[in-house]
C-alpha cells in the first residue's frame, strides 16, 4: 500500500532538511511491504521552507509539496490529505511534525498496526513507555498532561491515552468518512475532533507509544489560550450532545413526562375526589412510575428492553421497588436529614439537592441493574 507522511510546515527550513534525510536514508529503506512517500503541506513559509523541499524533490522521486494560505494546522492537514489521496494514490496517511518531535523510528510500528486491521493508530506519550520531553517547562507539562487527562475523563473512552498528540496513521477511508466534519476544526482542535469522530463512527483504534523530543531548531508552536479554550469548548459541546441524545438525556425526558403526569393526576384527585391528599399523591406517583417504566423500556433502554412477558413483569417489579425506595429512603431521607441539621430555612434547596441525588440513583439502578447490559 502507498503510505504518505503528511508534514505541515510553516517556517521549518531548519528542521525539514534533517527530517527528510532521516526518513529517506534511515527509515524508508527498512520498510518492505509499503511504498513510502513524503508530502510537505507548506503554508507559504516566508523562510524558504518550500524552496528547500523543492531541492529534495529533485533528489528523491517520492517527495511532493503542496502550498497554500496559512489557515492553521487543521486546514493544512486537510489540504495535504486530500492531495495525498487524489494525486499520490495514498491508502495510508500519516500525521507528523517537521521538528522531529515525533520519533520516525516508530513508523514501522504504526504500519504494523494498520496491517493488523486497525483503522486509526495514535502515537501516545502517556502510556506503554511513551513520554514527553524532560526539558519541557512546568506550565507546558501541566497543559499537556492534565489537558489530556481532562479530555479523557470527559470523553470516557478507555484505551485512548493521548487525545491531543499529532503523531498518527489513518487509513484513507477514515479521512474520507470524516473530512466533511474536519473543516469546522481550527488549530489543534483538529487533533481532538478527528480522533473523536473516528471513535464515534466505530473505527478500530490502536496506540503506539513513543518518546517525544523537543525541537532544536526554531520556536515551539505552543497552543495559545484561544486554541485551548476552543478545544475545551469542543470537548464540552460534543460531550453534552452525547449525554443529551443518549440514554441519560432520554431518561431525563421520561422523568419530565412522569413528573407532569404525576402532577396532573394528583391535581385531579385532590380536587375531584374525597381521597386523603397523601393517598392521592401516592396513587399519582405509582401511575407516573408505571408510565416511566414503559417509556424507559421502549425508548431509553430499547436495546435492552424486555422481550417476554415474564421478563417484562420482573423488570417492572424491580423498577417499582427501586423507584419507591429512592423516593422514600433517598429523597425523603435527605430532606428530613437536612431539616434536622439546618432547620426549616431552605426547604426548596433541600428538595432540589435530594432530587438531584435521586436522579443519579435512579439512572444508576435503571442502567446498571434493571436494564443492565448483557455480556457478549
Amino acid at each position: 500500500m502507498n503510505a504518505v507522511i503528511v508534514i505541515p510546515t510553516y517556517n521549518e527550513k531548519g528542521n525539514i532538511e534533517r527530517l527528510i534525510e532521516i526518513l529517506e536514508e534511515e527509515i524508508f529503506p527498512t520498510i518492505q511491504n509499503h511504498n513510502m512517500y513524503i508530502l510537505v503541506a507548506d503554508d507559504n513559509s516566508p523562510d524558504g521552507t518550500a524552496e528547500v523541499v523543492k531541492e529534495y524533490i529533485k533528489k528523491y522521486k517520492n517527495i511532493e509539496i503542496t502550498t497554500g494560505e496559512k489557515k492553521g494546522l487543521g486546514a493544512a492537514y486537510v489540504r495535504g490529505m486530500n492531495y495525498a489521496i487524489e494525486k499520490m494514490n495514498a491508502q495510508i496517511l500519516f500525521e507528523m511534525d517537521a521538528d522531529l518531535f515525533h520519533d520516525p523510528n516508530k513508523i514501522s510500528d504504526f504500519l504494523q498496526k494498520i496491517d493488523e486491521g486497525y483503522d486509526f493508530v495514535v502515537g501516545t506519550r502517556y502510556s506503554g513507555g511513551g513520554s514527553i520531553p524532560k526539558d519541557w517547562g512546568l506550565h507546558r507539562k501541566i497543559m499537556s498532561v492534565w489537558g489530556n487527562i481532562f479530555i479523557k475523563v470527559l470523553f470516557g473512552r478507555k484505551g485512548i491515552h493521548d487525545w491531543t498528540g499529532g503523531y498518527r496513521a489513518v487509513k484513507k477511508e477514515v479521512f474520507l468518512k470524516e473530512k466533511e466534519k474536519l473543516g469546522a476544526f481550527t488549530g489543534y482542535t483538529f487533533q481532538v475532533g478527528f480522533l473523536w469522530n473516528a471513535v464515534k463512527d466505530g473505527f478500530k483504534i490502536a496506540e503506539v507509544p513513543f518518546n517525544a523530543k523537543d525541537r532544536t531548531h526554531g520556536k515551539s508552536k505552543i497552543p495559545g489560550m484561544q486554541t485551548i479554550i476552543k478545544t475545551l469548548a469542543f470537548v464540552f459541546k460534543v460531550r453534552f450532545q452525547e449525554i443529551a441524545t443518549g440514554s441519560f438525556g432520554k431518561f431525563l425526558v421520561v422523568g419530565g413526562i412522569g413528573f407532569t403526569l404525576q402532577f396532573i393526576i394528583y391535581w385531579y384527585l385532590a380536587h375531584n375526589t374525597n381521597l386523603l391528599l397523601g393517598v392521592a399523591s401516592w396513587i399519582a406517583a405509582q401511575l407516573a412510575i408505571f408510565s416511566n417504566y414503559n417509556l424507559n423500556n421502549l425508548w431509553t433502554f430499547k436495546e435492552r428492553k424486555a422481550h417476554s412477558f415474564s421478563e417484562y413483569v420482573i423488570k417492572m417489579v424491580g423498577f417499582f421497588l427501586s423507584s419507591n425506595i429512592g423516593v422514600i429512603v433517598i429523597q425523603s431521607g435527605i430532606v428530613q436529614l437536612s431539616e434536622y441539621l439546618f432547620g426549616r430555612k431552605y426547604p426548596l434547596v433541600y428538595f432540589i439537592v435530594a432530587t438531584g441525588v435521586l436522579l443519579i440513583y435512579n439512572f444508576t439502578m435503571y442502567s446498571k441493574v434493571i436494564w443492565k447490559r448483557k455480556p457478549h
